[in-house]
């Protein structure tokens, strides 16, 4: 069994840095220019693999385990 405080620990170190990562963001887009356009542009691209990621693990473990039904000996 996992530490449960290692646990808690991973979880607040991932939220105060997705916390961090938001308002550096929000600074980077609110002085707009070059910076802010990249910014945007690399923000877009980051969400839409994340959902892709996302989306395919279900469909992954789904179609392994029908694999694996329809494969086995009767």
């Amino acid at each position: 069994m996992k530490n449960p405080w290692a646990a808690w620990l991973n979880a607040a170190t991932f939220a105060a840095e997705a916390q961090w990562v938001i308002g550096l963001r929000m600074m980077r887009l609110a002085a707009g220019g070059a910076a802010a356009t990249s910014e945007a542009q690399r923000m877009i691209v980051e969400k839409a693999v994340a959902a892709a990621r996302a989306a395919a693990k279900p469909y992954r473990r789904a179609v392994r385990a029908n694999r694996r039904r329809l494969t086995r000996k009767r």
